[in-house]
This record gives C-alpha cells, structure tokens and sequence, in this order.
C-alpha cells in the first residue's frame, strides 16, 4: 500500500468533506432565513403558483394588444368570480338539501345505535348513555385545551385569508409586469449571472407551470371517475362533490381525505350503510390508482422527473413540513433538477470534432 496515495486519498477526503459540511451549513441558514420569513415567502409562492394558472389567459390578450394593466385586471375578476363560481356550486346544493342531509344522519345514528344493539356486540342503551356522559365529562374537563383549539383554529383562518388577499396581490402584479422582470433582473447582476439566472428563472416557471397543469389534469381525473361512481350509485350532490374532489386534488393527502370523507358521509345518509361502503371503495380505488399511477406518470412527463423521484418528493416533504411539504415537494425537486440540469450543462465539456487526421481502424478484431 502507497502511504504517498493514502495521504492523497484522506486530504482528498478531508476537503471534500469541509466543503460538502460549508454547503450543509449554507443549506441550513437558508432553511432557517425561509421559515423566518415565511409569512412572506408563502404568499409568493401561492401567487406564483396562481400566475402560472392564469398566465396563458393573459398572454391571450395581450398578444391581441391589450394594455398590461387591463389583461391583469380582467383575469383577476374572472379568476376570482370562477372561485366564487366554484364555491356557490358547491355551497348552494347542500343548503338547499341540508334538511335531508340532517333527516339522513339522524336516521343513520339510529341505525347505529340498533345494530350496536343487536349481535355481536349486545351494547344496551344505558352503555351508550354511559359512553355519552363520559364523553360531555371529558369535554368539561379540557375545556380550556377546547378554547385553544378554537383560538388557533380561528388565528390560521385569519392567516389564511390573509394569505389568500396577498396572493391575489401578487398575482396581479406578476401578470402585469411578470414579463420585465427577467430583463430588469439581467440589468442588476454582474457578469455571467446576467445569463445564467435569467435562464434558469425562465426554466423555472415553465417547470412551474408543468406543475400546475398536472395538478389539474390529476384533480379532472379524479373529479371524473368519482362522480361516475356516484351518479351510477344515485347518490345526491354528485356535482358539488365532483368539484369539491377537483378543488382538494391540488391540497394532497388532507384533501383527498376530506372530499372522501364528505363523499362517504352523503351516501351513507342518503343511500345506506352499502353503498356507502361502495363508495369508500371506489374512492379508495381511485385515489391509489391516482398516487400510484395517474400523478407520478402526468408529473413526470410534464416536469422531467422519474416516477419514483416524485413519490419520494412527496414522502419526504410531507414528512419533513406536513401538507405544505407535500404541496411544494414536486415543483421544488422540479426546480432543483432544473438547476442541476443547467449547472451540469455549463460543467460539461463540449463534444470533440473530428479534425480528419485519426485514419480509422479497419483491421479486423478477431485474427484469421
């Protein structure tokens, strides 16, 4: 053994370490300076992801000579009156059969209530009664813990709205001046950042873009199939829950549960306990065919991204952030393979052209 290349080996090491230990640090800081400001960064990124929604309208008109201020106004209305569009639609059919929807989910608890009754679990009333007690006791006990809750429940809705108007802010000013932003930002950098940021930036929002419309594709999908499964079953409001399912596509995990949830509910007091079972079944049907199979392979056509990579973003992010992780873990591996691909762009050596001299070797391989 060469103590000359040992010594290589463990100062090559020793640097290559040091240096990957001062990038985890930068890494650090940086996550640490997000979260520190995320009541800032959050509004962005939602109006960013907005923008790349809206963007095809208004570069419609734009092309057709609208002022920029104009197209950005009249996309925001419209974009605001179909999200009203989209909530009364699914807001005015429940109210109007809301008294049968509470008729059904009385009737259902009393259906409970007899086949708890009943074998195998033989559960009289006075157990239930008891069970109730129970409960009310534990719920005047943690009343304090209930008033948190309610008094955090009630600051994130407020956060939420006020992330919801910043957002909209901000997608009015990208569509209006989304377009200068690139030059102005290549007028501020020096020397070769005036290149290379613009183009990554650019690479960015079309992978962004990629993003958002795979989301959508994903939520029609979805929105699709499970209310054929319903109307074929004859349960009420397939409307309402095939938006409410489309709307949720674009919150992962937690939306899914809740249109679910919601879906199953409807049918078991409008339908029975059946084919509300048939319902969890399609929607569970539904809901592994789009993790499993619909999401990665949309994603990964439109965003460059390997199937397999996609599941891991998502795993990862929701791990490490919750819902929020797993909304943004697929456009930020997007964006990091974007970077990637261009530094190794950049780092690659170009191609050798032949110069003629090199006479190709004709001889044969193998000896006669």
């Amino acid at each position: 053994m060469s103590s000359a290349k040992a010594r290589h080996a463990l100062r090559l090491s020793a640097r290559v370490s040091a240096e990957l230990l001062l990038v985890f640090v930068m890494l650090a800081v940086s996550l640490w300076l997000l979260g520190r400001m995320w009541s800032v960064v959050w509004p962005l990124v939602v109006g960013l992801l907005l923008t790349t929604l809206t963007w095809p309208a208004a570069r419609f008109l734009r092309r057709r000579g609208w002022p920029p201020a104009l197209a950005a106004s009249l996309v925001t209305v419209v974009f605001l009156l179909v999200a009203a569009g989209v909530v009364a639609l699914i807001a005015v059919p429940v109210a109007s059969q809301s008294g049968e929807l509470t008729d059904g989910v009385v009737e259902g608890i009393q259906k409970l209530r007899e086949w708890a009754a009943g074998p195998p679990l033989n559960i009289g009333d006075a157990q239930i009664n008891n069970a109730f007690d129970t409960a009310v006791a534990r719920a005047q006990d943690g009343v304090g813990s209930m008033v948190t809750t309610v008094v955090t429940g009630v600051s994130t809705v407020v956060n939420g709205v006020i992330t919801a108007v910043l957002a909209l802010f901000l997608m009015f000013f990208f569509l209006k001046d989304g377009p200068r932003f690139l030059p102005w930002l290549a007028r501020q950098l020096p020397g070769r950042f005036a290149t290379d940021v613009p183009i990554v930036f650019a690479r960015g929002w079309a992978t962004l873009g990629s993003f958002v419309r795979s989301q959508a594709a994903v939520g029609l999908l979805d929105a699709v199939l499970i209310g054929l499964g319903l109307w074929i079953l004859g349960v009420p409001l397939v409307l309402p829950l095939a938006v409410l399912t489309f709307v949720s596509a674009f919150v992962p995990i937690i939306g899914a549960l809740f249109a679910g949830f919601v879906a199953v509910l409807i049918a078991l007091v409008s339908n029975g306990p059946t084919d509300a079972l048939v319902v969890l079944a399609i929607i569970v049907v539904v809901q592994q065919l789009e993790g499993n199979v619909f999401q990665p392979m949309i994603q990964s056509r439109g965003l460059g991204l390997h199937a397999a990579v996609v599941l891991l973003a998502v795993t990862l992010g929701g791990n490490l952030a919750g819902i929020v992780g797993s909304l943004l873990a697929v456009p930020v591996a997007a964006l990091i393979a974007v970077v990637w691909n261009y530094v190794r762009e950049q780092l690659s050596e170009p191609p050798r052209e032949p110069d003629g001299t090199d006479e190709p070797d004709t001889a044969s391989p193998v000896p006669s």
